[in-house]
């Protein structure tokens, strides 16, 4: 439910940046920027909002890629629903769109650890007592 409200917030910021951006650029560059700015704001509302998760640049640096991931399903998702499936081209984007949250929300998760975790996912392990920690010998290999 989170993920999906992120997702509606992401849209509109992405259509408002857009409209901003074009009053003083070309529109594929308002299209660029707008993009860079949502997913921007989609990566830190999904880290601190749906799955309450410290944000690193390991985990911004792999976020776009569920964005792609999701690009890619939604484009694929209309030639098929429309050129197989005969779906009508006003309504297959909102069917591929849908099909595409599922994955997009795994791969997310996948990225940015899951809900509710302790925020340090990308940190070492919680310290252990001193005298736990004695006789322990390391691996190697």
């Amino acid at each position: 439910m989170v993920f999906g409200v992120v997702g509606l917030i992401n849209t509109g910021l992405y259509y408002a940046s857009y409209l901003g951006f074009r009053l003083v650029v070309p529109y594929v560059v308002a299209h660029v920027l707008a993009l860079a700015t949502a997913m921007v704001a989609s990566f830190f509302l999904n880290c601190y909002w749906t799955f309450r998760t410290r944000p690193t640049w390991r985990k911004f640096a792999l976020f776009p890629l569920t964005n792609a991931t999701n690009y890619l399903m939604i484009t694929v998702g209309v030639l098929v629903l429309v050129e197989w499936l005969h779906v009508d081209e006003r309504i297959a984007p909102l069917v591929a769109a849908a099909a595409s949250v599922p994955v997009t929300f795994v791969l997310s998760r996948l990225v940015l650890g899951e809900r509710g975790q302790p925020a340090q996912l990308d940190a070492a392990p919680a310290q252990e007592g001193v005298s736990s920690r004695r006789g322990r010998r390391r691996r190697t290999g």
